[in-house]
């Protein structure tokens, strides 16, 4: 057993820090997707000219679409406002995916009795979900508070309520205690169990299919073993699409559960009051009761056209850069 450490050890600093950096290139090139996303998630008022038509709305609604909303955000804030929030996005993704690449593995090597990826590949379905998802929990409780306070500067618009990061985290310990770090927690769990499982699942499945096919076309075993950057991209593209649309409704209660009691200009609509939700299950209701449920999947759009790239992007650059890292220990 004594044999086996270092390679445990390496095997787990190839792991976290190829996912650290593809996490933090996915998040930085996706940036201008994810703050339009959450600037619909948390309006009150409908995000879309044709729900406007069916509603009688006594103020009307700052962002109604993709490209009205590029063109305002361009006009008030500058290019800077499509990367508001960008550092402790980097802050919260780049150990979120740390963890969640490194606890992969683990639960992989325990279900498949191997280090080595290759073996990994083999693996059922189910072992794949619930490593996914067992390895989602771990890495949204290390890395939260980050997720929330990045959350929170995306929405804020201009003026500013908080210059910078520090003066949010500040604010949140000040006026909510340090449970405020953790607001929006619980939706977040429930969603990242199925998110996560979907995506790292759906990610092998769509992996061993590609693998067919290559064996299928290839008669070389060799090329049919290994899959091109693209296939890899492919692989990854249609995970994280599959998994964004069966679970933004969770991260809409999520973002208004963060946001709870932001002020904000009155140009950026009505805001959640503190305390306006009594739980996860309330938010969902009243978002029904009074959004209706194109409510719950607000900013679908540039969230699915967002969750495309970003997990192709997540899954290319992990591949390549924990062959890199290998290659250099």
């Amino acid at each position: 057993m004594a044999m086996e450490d270092p390679s445990q050890v390496k095997r787990a600093l190839i792991d976290s820090s190829a996912g650290a950096i593809s996490g933090g290139i996915s998040r930085t090139v996706t940036s201008p997707l994810d703050v339009i996303k959450i600037r619909f998630q948390v309006q009150l008022e409908p995000t879309s000219t044709w729900a406007l038509l069916r509603r009688d709305l006594v103020m009307p609604s700052k962002y109604t679409g993709m490209f009205q909303a590029s063109r305002d955000i361009f006009r008030e804030e500058g290019v800077p406002g499509f990367w508001r929030g960008n550092v402790p996005a980097l802050l919260m993704v780049m150990p979120y995916t740390a963890i969640q690449f490194t606890v992969l593995h683990k639960f992989k090597t325990l279900a498949s009795g191997s280090s080595n990826t290759d073996d990994h590949v083999g693996l059922s379905p189910y072992l794949s979900y619930v490593s996914g998802a067992l390895a989602g929990c771990a890495a949204t409780l290390g890395s939260y508070p980050f997720d929330l306070i990045r959350t929170i500067l995306a929405s804020q618009g201009e003026p500013k309520v908080y210059p910078n990061m520090r003066s949010a985290f500040i604010d949140i310990i000040q006026t909510r205690g340090f449970q405020g770090l953790y607001a929006g927690l619980s939706p977040t769990l429930v969603e990242i169990v199925p998110y996560a499982g979907l995506q790292f699942g759906t990610y092998d499945t769509f992996k061993r299919w590609a693998m067919a096919w290559n064996h299928f076309r290839y008669s070389n075993t060799i090329a049919a073993d290994s899959l091109s950057s693209f296939q890899l991209f492919i692989c990854g593209l249609a995970a994280g699409t599959c998994a964004k649309l069966v679970c933004h409704p969770l991260d809409v209660v999520k973002k208004r559960f963060q946001i709870e009691g932001l002020q904000r200009h009155p140009r950026y609509g009505a805001r959640v009051e503190h305390r306006a939700y009594r739980n996860m299950f309330d938010c969902m209701q009243r978002i029904l009761q009074f959004e209706g449920w194109a409510g719950l999947y607000k900013g679908i759009l540039p969230s699915t056209i967002k969750a495309a790239p970003a997990g192709a992007v997540t899954f290319v650059a992990y591949e390549l850069t924990s062959d890199w890292l290998e290659t250099l220990f």
